[in-house]
Order: C-alpha cells, then structure tokens, then sequence
C-alpha cells in the first residue's frame, strides 16, 4: 500500500494506492482511518478495486458502517470506480444521495474528486 498525497489549497487528501484489497470489513477500514488520521490527512481517496466487493452489495451493511465510522472520525472519504456495472438501483440511489450530501463521494475519475470533492 502506498499513500499518495495531494494538497489542495489547506485540505491534506491522502490517495491510497494499492493492487490488493485493503478494506474487507469495518476492522480494516479502522485500522486505516487511524493511520490516515494521525499522519494528519483531512480526507482520503479510494479505489473501488482495493474494496471488498460486498461494500457495493448494501444488503451486507457494510458500505453505511464503514462511512459511518469515517464520518464518526471526520474524515471524508471519495471512492473511485466504475460503479455502472453495479445493477442494483439501491447502490445507484445510495450514490446519487451521499454524492448530494456532499460529506463523502463516488466518482469516475480522479479528476472529478479533486476538482468536487478537495474543496475547502
């Protein structure tokens, strides 16, 4: 795992970069919360690649316990991915509401979570 770090304007964003899965359940998001957390990063980025695939299956719970325990700790959270390829309305409501919420984020691109969702 390799934390790339992005500085735009005061907000510290830690990009995590990764070939395997890092999150597979609330204990591991944890263990990386408290790492981003205390090396001073205000939000982070993930990838949808390095995420346990029942996160994108809402009946597992898993997606609303992990982002509540990043929100719990303040610490917004962007996933990147391809999230069309998910049928499942619930996921896709479930985006469309927490990306108008504006505290954590989906998004397609890098880009876009830069430009949307590293704002003050």
């Amino acid at each position: 795992m390799k934390i790339v770090k992005h500085q735009i304007n005061n907000i510290q964003v830690a990009e995590i970069i990764s070939d395997e899965i890092i999150i597979h359940d609330t204990e591991t998001a944890l263990d990386l919360l408290g790492n981003i957390y205390y090396q001073g990063f205000d939000k982070v980025i993930l990838h949808e690649r390095n995420i346990t695939p029942s996160f994108f299956d809402l009946k597992t719970k898993i997606a609303g316990d992990i982002l509540q325990k990043f929100a719990q700790y303040r610490m917004p959270v962007a996933i990147i991915g391809a999230f069309s390829k998910y049928q499942s309305n619930s996921l896709n409501e479930f985006i469309y509401e927490t990306n108008k919420i504006g505290y954590n984020y989906f998004a397609a691109t890098r880009e876009e979570v830069l430009q949307n969702f590293c704002k003050d």
